[in-house]
C-alpha cells in the first residue's frame, strides 16, 4: 500500500450503529460505473486494494475506502474554436447576429457532440477512517477534493458529523515562532529547510525558501516585519516528514529514509499481509502524530 501523499484532518464523530458491514453496505449502494458517452462526470467507490473487491479495507479497527472519479477532457480552447466556427457560419449564412443565450445553446450542444470522442481521466482519492480515536484522514491535496469524498459518503451513509480540525493557537504564528526561536519548537519536532512566508499586509507578497537554514538573521528579518510563516518542512520523531500548511494540512508526507530501511526489514512478503502492516503502521504513526500536533497548537477547543 501506498502511503497518504497529502492529509486533511477531519474530527469523526461515529453513530452508534457504525460498523464494517454497515459501512460496507453502503458503498456498494454507489459503485463506481464509468462516464456514459454523453456524461461529463462520475464518481464512485471501489476497492482500495487489489487482492479484494470489498469497497472497504479494515484493519485493527481502521476503515480504508476510496473514490473513483471519472471526468472527460474537453479543452475550454476546443469548445471556443468550435463555438465561433458555428457562430461565423450562421451569421454568415443567416446574414443575422447570434446573441448570448443562442451562444450558449451552440455550446452545449458542441459539448454533447464532442463528449463520445474526448478522452477521459481517471482519478481515485483515499480516506483513512478511525473511528475509534474520531479521525478521519483523507489523502487529497484540496479541500475540494476531501469534501467532494466527505460528501460522497455522507451520501450513501445518509449521516457523517465530521469537521476539519480546529485548534486553539493560530498556525501560522506558532510556526512564525519556531522559526524566531528555535527553544519554543515543540518536543518531538524539528525544522527541516523550507518554508514559505506570506506577507500579513495589504501587499500580500510570498517568500518560498528552500535549501536554507531557516534560523538565519535574513529570515529572522522577514518575519520581524509583517511576514508570517504559512508553510514549514518539519521532521518528527525522525520518523517522518512532511509540510504543514498554516490550515493544518500536510502535505509531502514519507517516512525517512532511516526509518524506512528499519520498516523493510521486518516486511511481510505476501501482498494482503504486506498491505495490512503498510496500513497499520500509517494508522500507528498519524494516531501517535496527532496528539503532538494539537498540543504544538494550544489544543483543540473544547466545544470540537
Amino acid at each position: 500500500m501506498n502511503w497518504f501523499k497529502n492529509i486533511l484532518i477531519y474530527r469523526f464523530t461515529p453513530d452508534a450503529d457504525f460498523s464494517e458491514q454497515h459501512l460496507e453496505n453502503a458503498l456498494l449502494t454507489k459503485p463506481f460505473v464509468p462516464c456514459g458517452r454523453q456524461e461529463l462526470k462520475r464518481q464512485g467507490w471501489v476497492s482500495p486494494c487489489s487482492f479484494s473487491e470489498s469497497p472497504v479495507f479494515v484493519s485493527n479497527g481502521m476503515y480504508l475506502v476510496s473514490l473513483l472519479q471519472e471526468e472527460r477532457i474537453l479543452p475550454a480552447s476546443v469548445i471556443k474554436d468550435e463555438l465561433q466556427v458555428k457562430v461565423s457560419k450562421i451569421e454568415q449564412d443567416e446574414a443575422r447576429k447570434v446573441y448570448r443565450k443562442e451562444k450558449d445553446q451552440l455550446k452545449d450542444e458542441i459539448i454533447l457532440e464532442l463528449l463520445p470522442r474526448a478522452f477521459s481521466k481517471r482519478s481515485a482519492t483515499r480516506a483513512l477512517i478511525m473511528p475509534q480515536l474520531g479521525w478521519i484522514f483523507v489523502d487529497a491535496g484540496s479541500f475540494k477534493r476531501a469534501e467532494d469524498l466527505l460528501n460522497s459518503l455522507r451520501e450513501v451513509l445518509g449521516t457523517l458529523k465530521v469537521k476539519p480540525l480546529t485548534v486553539n493557537q493560530a498556525p501560522a504564528s506558532v510556526l512564525s515562532l519556531w522559526v524566531q526561536d528555535e527553544d519554543q519548537i515543540s518536543t518531538g519536532f524539528a525544522v527541516d529547510d523550507e518554508c514559505e512566508l506570506r506577507d500579513t499586509s495589504a501587499e500580500g507578497g510570498v517568500i518560498r525558501v528552500k535549501g536554507q537554514n531557516l534560523f538565519s538573521d535574513e529570515i529572522r528579518a522577514h518575519l520581524a516585519t509583517d511576514m508570517q510563516v504559512t508553510r514549514l518542512a518539519l521532521t518528527w520523531q525522525d520518523q517522518l516528514s512532511f509540510m504543514i500548511y498554516s490550515d493544518l494540512s500536510l502535505h509531502r508526507l514519507k517516512l525517512t529514509d532511516q526509518y524506512q530501511e528499519q520498516l523493510q526489514q521486518d516486511s511481510p512478503e505476501d501482498e494482503k499481509a504486506f498491505f495490512d502492516a503498510q496500513l497499520n503502521q500509517m494508522g500507528l504513526e498519524l494516531s501517535n502524530l496527532m496528539p503532538s500536533l494539537i498540543a504544538s497548537f494550544g489544543g483543540e477547543p473544547e466545544s470540537a
